[in-house]
């Protein structure tokens, strides 16, 4: 969806600026009615805090642009599949679309690593559109990993 790629396009250069700042290159965007509320990107480094994930400071910043917690009918951007922790964040913020680009194999659990989309436990259901502009989210991944090994 030319849409999808448009906003895709956003999540990567936050991924960028994580990757200028030392931290593991994701970046997220969260969009309502075709305008960006918050974008961000990963900075548990940074910020000495694990919970900084790029998904959930994008969390943080619409909560409060917004002052509401609750986040309907927006689609959250993110360069590389949730993990649990920020899955189970966006189904708190009833988030209507997670939209991400390559798959985390290890830690991703919107089809990779595992599937909690269709858990009963969880009372609110997302839409997720894998894939996105996927070999530009991972060649990002694969340039930082690359020059940490060196």
């Amino acid at each position: 969806m030319v849409e999808d790629e448009k906003w895709m396009k956003f999540a990567i250069q936050e991924a960028e600026i994580a990757m200028e700042k030392g931290e593991v290159p994701v970046g997220s965007v969260l969009v309502h009615n075709n305008q960006i509320i918050a974008k961000a990107h990963n900075c548990p480094i940074s910020k000495n805090d694990p919970s900084a994930h790029a998904e959930i400071e994008v969390l943080r910043k619409s909560g409060q642009k917004l002052l509401n917690y609750r986040l309907p009918k927006t689609t959250m951007y993110v360069t590389l599949e949730p993990c649990a922790m920020c899955l189970g964040a966006m189904i708190h913020a009833r988030i209507e679309r997670i939209v991400f680009g390559a798959l985390d194999p290890k830690s991703g659990v919107c089809g990779s690593a595992a599937n909690l989309l269709f858990e009963p436990f969880f009372n609110h259901k997302i839409e997720v559109n894998g894939g996105v502009l996927e070999q530009d989210c991972k060649k990002v991944l694969q340039s930082f990993f690359k020059l940490r090994r060196k």
